[in-house]
């Protein structure tokens, strides 16, 4: 079993040591580290560096100014068996990979709950989960996602299903988690496993980490990705005939 972390970089030089410490010191080790940097201009790359690990796969000189696409190209290097999506400016817990892969035994898709941090590593909130009203469901979640990345594992099978991403989505966890909705069992682990980091969080209000863009972006949005999940769909269908 070969157990792959994904993570998209970009000017993360403040945070991204603790987090791969966090990663790297796992009580189950993972197998391999893949890094994409979209052309960070900080000291992103010199800390990554100088880590000198042959688990640490580290892809530069990125240049597609996304965090999706970036994301995307990290998830087509993998070789792993399990995938993992980490955000360069969050803390994992030490037992987080040892607690989801044997959820994984079990489904092809598993996210965990987690606090939420400041800036400063302070707890601003106790549980995503509750933020975000966390369930199962392709309704609820297309309604309001509580599908988060750097929170999900999820077994290769899915990669083909979810890969490429299109072109029009504007969260990738959304995206994969609404597919596995489709075509698996996703679980919902109660396990506080990351700690989640909001820039600035103790400025603002507990709400801002909902979406706060109009009525008519959350259904032009929402009508979106449900066209291009039926095309998808489709498609994969026809393959399959």
């Amino acid at each position: 079993m070969v157990i792959s972390v994904c993570i998209p970089t970009f000017n993360g030089g403040h945070y991204i040591k603790e987090q791969l410490d966090s990663i790297l010191n796992q009580t189950r080790a993972v197998d391999e580290i893949i890094i994409s940097d979209d052309s960070s201009t900080d000291q992103t790359v010199e800390i990554i560096r100088s880590y000198n690990n042959p688990r640490i796969r580290l892809f530069e000189n990125q240049q597609f100014s996304s965090p999706i696409f970036n994301l995307e190209f990290a998830l087509k290097q993998t070789m792993g068996d399990y995938i993992f999506l980490a955000d360069q400016d969050d803390i994992w817990m030490p037992d987080k990979v040892e607690i989801l892969i044997k959820e994984l035994a079990s489904s092809k898709l598993v996210i965990s709950d987690g606090i939420v941090i400041n800036q400063e590593g302070n707890e601003i909130a106790s549980s995503i989960f509750e933020i975000y009203n966390s369930r199962k469901g392709f309704l609820k979640n297309l309604a309001k996602n509580s599908y988060m990345g750097c929170c999900m594992a999820f077994h290769k099978d899915l990669l083909p299903i979810v890969l490429p991403f299109p072109k029009k989505i504007a969260m990738h966890d959304l995206w994969i988690g609404l597919n596995a909705e489709l075509y698996t069992n996703p679980i919902f682990c109660p396990a506080k496993l990351v700690k989640y980091r909001r820039h600035d969080f103790n400025k603002t209000p507990l709400d801002a980490l909902t979406n706060t863009n109009s009525l008519f972006y959350k259904i032009a949005f929402r009508l979106t990705i449900l066209l291009l999940l039926v095309a998808r769909f489709v498609r994969r269908k026809m393959k399959l005939r």
